[in-house]
């Protein structure tokens, strides 16, 4: 076996010193893509839920004019107990345009009329308050 000569012998030990190093910093690198990548998925479900409050809200608001929209017609705060019936039902069904544990009602004073809209989210907990639309109608 020939002799190294020292400038060889130093780059060979710095060769063995240095093994692993590449490995150890790729272990490193996916670990901090890994939660990277948590994060983008926790965002991703976060804006999902927003959308769907969302949604729900801009039902309910949906919902609210169409009682509303029914009472104008009749020109009368008081609606049949059919048709606020009928309304109620639809509020309560999400497969109908209603709301996810939806309860509509409609409470009158004179000529003021006060819808109110309240659902629940199913994967929401009991300690959650339930979202609540509330409007006023107005006819003289």
């Amino acid at each position: 076996m020939p002799a190294l000569n020292p400038p060889a012998l130093v780059q060979a030990r710095r060769r063995q010193a240095q093994r692993g190093a590449l490995l150890v910093e790729a272990l490193i690198v996916i670990l901090i893509f890994s939660f990277g990548l948590l994060a983008v998925v926790g965002l991703q479900a976060k804006a999902t839920q927003v959308a769907v409050g969302a949604e729900d809200a801009n039902r309910a608001a949906l919902l609210a004019s169409e009682i509303a929209a029914e009472m104008w017609a009749q020109r009368s705060v008081t609606v049949g107990d059919d048709k606020l019936e009928a309304w109620q039902d639809k509020v309560a069904s999400p497969t109908e345009g209603g709301l996810p544990n939806g309860e509509g009602n409609v409470s009158v004073q004179g000529d003021l009329a006060t819808v109110t809209i309240t659902w629940k989210h199913p994967a929401a907990t009991e300690s959650e308050p339930s979202a609540v639309y509330t409007t006023n109608v107005l006819i003289n």
